[in-house]
């Protein structure tokens, strides 16, 4: 099945596990982007919780953009950056004269030159990754949200020494009301991860991507049942015991993938409604003269930047 881009909004509902329940799994169709695709995603959801939930999100989603289509939105975001980025600090204080400025120092998260001292610092131990240094800015902001304050995150892996390890630091912007503690930002964007190890387990275990299937609305169809069995699966979990195969440990907390390796179990318990399958026999094959129907061709629709021509200018 040839897959179009799709957006998927997930709950994580435990720590340092696999499990991701989709709430909204849909097709970014060829007249949609993926940032207008997930902030009217983010907003169903919202709309329907009584808490004010965080969301976690990718450095996709990490630009001015997205943060102006989703500031209305009752919802704190923690997205990540992509090392190119500019941000802006806070305006000085209105000297009296003149207009008053909008924007702050430029501060460019690839050029250390640019940054100021972090308003906070702190060194944390996690058990996976090491040693790790945070370090936050307070009210930054992109060029076209001004009046939107975020804070600016920067985590860095070290040695044992103190020193900074080789490898790229992971940006971070938080957006929304109080910020959680400094300490534990990095294992709260951790949790971001589970919607990847859904998306690997769609294909890789319910055969997302198997079906060769013709048209657009087929594959929606198909890919609805993505979602179906995932919360499937989780509502199983406690009704399933551990079955491994003999080269796998035994787990006490099961993995999605444990748990269907499990549900052949249950199923013989409830049962079917479904009809013995009927033998085959010898197929009689294509009535001869039978019109053959040819497969549906979707037109191909091409998104690019297209630059204006020059036009040559002539002298009078």
């Amino acid at each position: 099945m040839s897959l179009n881009r799709w957006s998927t909004l997930a709950w994580i509902p435990e720590v340092g596990s696999s499990w991701a329940l989709p709430l909204r799994h849909e097709r970014i169709t060829s007249f949609e982007s993926p940032i207008g695709k997930a902030a009217w995603q983010l907003r169903q959801v919202c709309q329907a919780l009584t808490v004010r939930a965080i969301s976690l999100w990718d450095s996709e989603y990490g630009c001015a953009r997205f943060v102006l289509a989703t500031a209305d939105i009752a919802c704190d975001k923690l997205m990540r950056l992509r090392s190119n980025r500019c941000l802006w600090t806070a305006p000085p204080v209105y000297s009296g004269r003149g207009r008053p400025r909008v924007h702050g120092d430029k501060f460019k998260l690839n050029d250390p030159t640019t940054w100021h001292k972090a308003e906070q610092s702190v060194v944390v131990d996690d058990p996976r990754q090491g040693r790790l240094r945070l370090q936050c800015w307070h009210q930054m902001h992109f060029r076209t949200t001004a009046s939107h304050p975020m804070q600016l995150i920067l985590v860095e892996r070290l040695d044992g020494a103190g020193n900074l390890r080789t490898g790229k630091p992971v940006w971070l912007i938080w957006v929304g009301e109080a910020m959680p503690p400094l300490g534990d930002i990095w294992q709260l964007y951790c949790r971001r991860f589970g919607v990847d190890h859904w998306f690997r387990f769609a294909k890789q275990r319910l055969h997302w991507t198997l079906p060769n299937l013709s048209t657009a609305k087929q594959a929606e169809r198909w890919s609805d049942l993505m979602p179906l069995l995932s919360w499937q699966l989780w509502l199983a979990r406690d009704l399933v015991g551990d079955r491994p195969l003999p080269w796998q440990k035994p787990q006490s907390r099961l993995t999605p993938g444990r748990v269907a390796q499990s549900m052949s179990a249950l199923f013989t318990q409830l049962g079917t409604p479904a009809q013995v399958p009927k033998t085959r026999g010898k197929s009689p094959g294509w009535t001869p003269g039978q019109a053959r129907t040819l497969r549906v061709r979707a037109p191909i629709v091409k998104k690019r930047y297209s630059k204006r021509k020059k036009q040559s200018q002539t002298s009078a």
